[in-house]
């Protein structure tokens, strides 16, 4: 039987792209979704017709009893997952000044409470395998952002959310071994955001050490790499094009207009 994973917010954007990637590797995935069931339908559809396997399974991040309920429909249905991918996420901007806790609260229901209850029930479900002398391999990997390694307080309360759960990969690593190996993944720039025009997103996608953009494509190359790397634990891997090594004083998408004024003519 294929190996399976879950792939969180997996119907849009990069989670698209996550989908793509493990499926085209040949692994069985399920693609959740909680708002957006059509686009995941209509994904599952446009690879079935590939000749991949792709479920799409609907929950609720924020509420425990969904996040529970959609682990163990996909035991019921195809037995335990050998991974997990934590991509889906809440990112409002707000600062340190005016954030709002209820806002807060949200954000860290679904960026921090429920990767680590995906976690837990992970790891639960590789006892459900059983002792048949192979070796067991289990992976969660959360998408994190540049960000937790280049600070600055714009979005404050998703900064504060995805600084836990970087912090949480060397937790979890520790916690969940030897039964499930805990990665991170880092992405710079890849998509517009918020407010953002397309002409700052041409800009502020080249302010890294490559001037480059970081493709979605890396990023779930990555996330396949770590899941079929059984070595590999308690990191996580920057794919940013060194974006987290020039130091910014906001957030990219306004640090690049203000970089623009500043030095007109340079390649940003």
């Amino acid at each position: 039987m294929q190996d399976s994973v879950l792939i969180t917010g997996g119907s849009q954007r990069l989670g698209r792209e996550l989908v793509l990637a493990f499926a085209r590797a040949g692994w069985h995935v399920w693609c959740h979704y909680g708002h957006s069931a059509q686009a995941a339908q209509r994904l599952q559809a446009e690879l079935r017709a590939q000749g991949l396997a792709v479920d799409v399974v609907g929950a609720d991040l924020s509420q425990e009893t969904q996040v529970l309920a959609m682990m163990a429909h996909i035991v019921q249905q195809r037995g335990p997952l050998r991974a997990v991918v934590n991509n889906a996420s809440l990112f409002e901007p707000d600062t340190g000044v005016d954030f709002d806790p209820a806002l807060l609260r949200r954000q860290m229901e679904v960026n921090v409470v429920a990767p680590l209850l995906l976690g837990r029930e992970l790891t639960r479900q590789q006892a459900l395998r059983g002792d048949d002398g192979e070796v067991r391999d289990a992976c969660l990997i959360h998408v994190l952002d540049q960000k937790v390694f280049n600070l600055n307080p714009d979005y404050f309360s998703y900064t504060t959310t995805k600084l836990a759960l970087e912090r949480s990969v060397d937790l979890q690593a520790q916690a969940l071994a030897p039964g499930v190996r805990v990665c991170g993944v880092a992405p710079g720039l890849i998509y517009l955001s918020g407010p953002q025009s397309q002409e700052n997103f041409e800009r502020a996608s080249r302010v890294n050490l490559m001037r480059r953009a970081t493709p979605a494509s890396d990023v779930a190359a990555t996330c396949v790499f770590l899941a079929q790397t059984r070595s590999i634990t308690g990191v996580t891997v920057c794919v940013d094009n060194g974006q987290h090594l020039v130091p910014l004083a906001r957030d990219v998408m306004f640090a690049a207009e203000t970089l623009a004024q500043e030095v007109p003519h340079a390649k940003f």
